[in-house]
């Protein structure tokens, strides 16, 4: 018995300092990758459908019917046209509140724009719900890099592009929605819980020290008084005006006091109210493309750090959401 307590102590020993250093090596390697970022990749849609439809074609088609099907491809290929295709290049943008791919969107405009080559259209699909004020805003001002050498830009929306996605999205020529993707909240919004009664209640002081009158209005911890909430009122009210006058100005089409309340439109009802041209997925958008141009998808892929290697990053959605929830609260007073 004395043999077989000593080995169990011995062996939980062993295991502890197997996990500890595994734990180690998991931050050292995630504190080493964190800035790498992704990989750029770009997929060509028209050869990844043709190889699509080929792999169908030779699971589904007698010999006959392929042979007949490689015989006319290849007349077809003699009489075509020998002039290149023109080029469309499509982007993805998934926002969360920081807008955290506007640096990834910014390189990928960028490099489209270095291009020695002329360009039928720049395909941006957008997914976001809004966020940061001023993240928004250098995203929707990437798109208009395109606008301003004056490529047609369309941006395609599958899922929702409300607030500070929808802000992106009118920056387009062309808005493409599905029928039912969420569009519109065009207006802001601004939240702070105040612990001041808590701290009162344990007689806990807290002070706030500033240089002009308006450094800082309300609080979470200090005492809000009726000015620096008019002030805060005053200043949420100026950020919607600036967020109408610029869908104003880059959709004239849209009667912006009659949609600016707030509200969300689905696709159909959307367009409706002109807040989007066209209702139809990015896929058959894109599908059609193929038929008269080269299209290329440029996507990231992002590199797993050996944490997530070894299955120890299962925290991170829920890291990721408390991180979301204190930067809304922490550190920028206004949100699409």
């Amino acid at each position: 018995m004395e043999f077989l307590s000593e080995y169990g102590l011995f062996l939980a020993k062993a295991v502890t300092v197997l996990v500890v250093f595994a734990l180690i090596v998991a931050i050292a390697a995630s504190a080493s990758q964190k800035d790498k970022g992704s990989a750029p990749k770009i997929v060509h849609l028209n050869k990844k459908l043709k190889s699509l439809t080929d792999h169908i074609d030779s699971k589904t088609l007698s010999k006959k019917e392929l042979k007949a099907k490689a015989k006319k491809e290849k007349v077809e290929s003699k009489n075509k046209d020998e002039a290149d295709k023109p080029r469309t290049y499509v982007l993805d943008f998934n926002g969360d509140i920081k807008a955290s791919q506007a640096d990834k969107l910014k390189d990928d405009i960028t490099a489209i724009l270095a291009l020695d080559e002329a360009i039928e259209e720049v395909v941006v699909k957008v997914e976001s719900g809004g966020g940061m004020v001023h993240q928004y805003g250098f995203a929707a001002a990437q798109l208009d890099r395109i606008k301003q050498r004056n490529i047609p830009l369309t941006v395609c929306v599958d899922r929702v592009a409300a607030s500070g996605g929808y802000m992106m999205a009118v920056v387009a020529d062309k808005i493409v929605s599905a029928p039912f993707a969420i569009i519109g909240s065009i207006g802001v919004i601004a939240q702070l819980p105040n612990f001041n009664k808590v701290l009162k209640k344990n007689d806990i002081d807290f002070e706030v020290h500033t240089a002009g009158e308006y450094k800082r209005t309300l609080t979470m911890f200090g005492e809000n008084t009726d000015k620096a909430r008019d002030k805060f009122r005053d200043d949420l009210k100026d950020v919607h005006t600036m967020f109408k006058d610029f869908v104003k100005g880059h959709r004239d089409v849209v009667n912006v006091e009659t949609v600016a309340n707030g509200d969300v439109w689905y696709g159909e009802k959307a367009k409706e109210q002109n807040l989007v041209d066209v209702l139809q997925t990015s896929d058959d958008y894109l599908l059609e493309k193929t038929k008269t141009s080269d299209v290329y998808l440029i996507t990231h892929e992002k590199k797993k750090n050996l944490a997530q290697k070894l299955g120890l990053s299962a925290r991170k959605g829920v890291s990721e959401g408390i991180e979301a929830a204190v930067e809304k609260l922490m550190h920028s007073k206004w949100y699409f």
